[in-house]
């Protein structure tokens, strides 16, 4: 079964290296619902598929949320002054969000992650951006939409970055400027994220052999691999394919994913 995972999750990782680095979007809106299908298919008990995803699509994340932080520093892209006390913030709340899903059970984290699947999705299918000049709200303010940020990526098994970046944007702040805060705090939520679910899992007596807490091994390493060497292939791409269209049709295709989820 080890061995079925391993290969499974090398070629999921591919199509998530590629779609990452052709359509910009994140890895955990593919990873966690391929899991939910495959592990159950595999013999793992349904209880603990869902955070077993989750918790195995935040430790993937940890290391390409990593090396596109540290693009986005050589670039310039990351306010730090801005960045630092959202860091802080969405790490508190990743922690929170995997303590929180540790409590809720698989229906609810499966319908609690469709939801947001299709609030997010109708938001890439419909492209929504605004043209107002705003000036960024107070640092309070700011620090409580990244702790949100934080506890929703959580639950999500997704860096943030869906979420936070057209919140920065929506206020005003430059595109390059969102998107560097936003990959920043991504290696925040999915390092403290994998660490919640690692701890949080320990006590769990229904987890598949070869997993750290809520995080299967096996398929961590595998969707590593394959990723980390497609993306280069998909921001090759990305010049010669008609992204936007392709883009909607990907959001289309999630929201069906998401409904199915739900009605399973």
């Amino acid at each position: 079964m080890i061995f079925i995972v391993f290969l499974s999750c090398i070629a999921l990782g591919a199509v998530v290296g590629f779609l990452a680095g052709l359509l910009g979007i994140g890895g955990g809106l593919i990873v966690v619902p391929a899991l939910v299908y495959l592990l159950p298919q595999l013999g793992v008990n349904e209880t603990v598929v869902m955070p077993l995803a989750l918790g195995t699509s935040l430790a993937a994340i940890v290391i390409t949320s990593s090396s596109a932080a540290l693009a986005h520093h050589k670039n310039n892209n990351i306010p730090w002054h801005l960045a630092k006390p959202l860091m802080m913030l969405v790490a508190i709340g990743a922690l929170m969000g995997a303590f929180i899903a540790d409590a809720l059970s698989t229906q609810a984290l499966k319908t609690f992650f469709a939801s947001v699947v299709i609030l997010l999705a109708t938001y890439m299918l419909l492209s929504i951006s605004s043209q107002k000049e705003r000036e960024l709200p107070s640092k309070l303010v700011l620090q409580g939409i990244s702790w949100l940020t934080g506890i929703i990526a959580s639950l999500m098994g997704m860096a943030g970055g869906a979420i936070l970046v057209p919140a920065l944007s929506y206020f005003g702040m430059p595109l390059r400027h969102s998107i560097g805060i936003a990959t920043a705090c991504g290696v925040l939520v999915a390092l403290f994220g994998s660490l919640g679910y690692i701890i949080t899992g320990l006590s769990q007596d229904a987890l598949p052999q070869w997993s750290l807490g809520y995080i299967y091994l096996p398929a961590l390493l595998g969707v590593i691999i394959s990723s980390s060497m497609l993306a280069p292939l998909g921001v090759k791409f990305a010049s010669k394919l008609p992204v936007k269209t392709l883009k909607k049709c990907f959001a289309v295709f999630l929201i069906f994913v998401a409904i199915e989820m739900i009605a399973s």
